[in-house]
């Protein structure tokens, strides 16, 4: 059991976050105050699974409410479909009620810039290591540091990726139930199973991208990455994906 003065190591590779009692502590960035209105509205809009913000701490790291229940780790287990089906249904959700927050002239980590045409706030790191589940239910998502404008099926292709997941080798016949599974469940007739699959490269380029260019300018959160080998494990793998399309958009017809 922590107390206030126990520190416990969190999961994951960008972060340094920490466990205090009932609250997580993290570094903070530029990009804090928008993620910090965010989540505030997400709340106030009825969003289940969204850490509460509770301030900023002695050290200068931001406080957020510890969601209970557990992350996955995807280089060792692949969610099943019911919480597949449960993180997609709140991905729905999610971008349902973002649509009403006032993102003029707010400054992301990614991104100094308002949304554009279509686009909404995007959480833009959906993998299952930033699920909470509790047994077979979905229970939230944390590690909000990524938000900014996107495209939906931005978050569903990267989603696709990190927990289908089509960056591993899994069987052809899986991938093209999982991939029906999450357009039929976020139910937007626009989105089909074959678009998420097809925007995949292009959302896993740009996450390449922005991984090599945040190394590039120092962030802290972007070296981390390449300590596990990012971006280059995520490129290789995604040629890989690229040679198995063809025939995954074959049988997705």
């Amino acid at each position: 059991m922590t107390n206030d003065h126990d520190e416990v190591q969190l999961p994951g590779n960008v972060g340094g976050a920490v466990r205090v009692g009932d609250t997580v502590r993290r570094p903070t960035g530029p990009w804090t105050p928008a993620v910090h209105a965010l989540l505030t509205h997400l709340r106030d809009a009825g969003l289940h699974g969204v850490p509460e913000v509770l301030g900023f701490d002695d050290a200068g790291r931001e406080i957020l409410s510890f969601l209970p229940g557990r992350s996955i780790d995807v280089d060792v287990e692949i969610a099943d479909d019911g919480l597949l089906a449960g993180a997609v249904d709140w991905t729905r959700r999610f971008h349902d009620a973002v649509r009403s927050f006032d993102a003029t002239g707010r400054r992301w980590r990614n991104a100094a810039r308002d949304p554009e045409g279509d686009e909404l706030i995007c959480h833009h790191d959906l993998g299952a290591y930033n699920w909470i589940v509790d047994g077979d239910q979905f229970v939230g998502v944390i590690d909000w540091d990524m938000s900014g404008p996107g495209h939906p099926i931005g978050d569903l292709a990267f989603m696709a990726w990190n927990s289908l997941p089509l960056y591993r080798e899994i069987p052809e016949d899986d991938i093209v139930r999982r991939l029906r599974l999450m357009a039929s469940t976020y139910g937007a007739p626009s989105i089909t199973p074959a678009d998420v699959l097809r925007h995949v490269d292009a959302r896993m380029t740009n996450a390449a991208i922005r991984i090599r260019t945040g190394q590039q300018q120092g962030d802290p959160g972007m070296l981390n990455l390449a300590r596990v080998g990012e971006p280059d494990r995520m490129l290789n793998a995604l040629g890989m994906l690229r040679e198995r399309t063809p025939a995954l958009l074959v049988a997705l017809d």
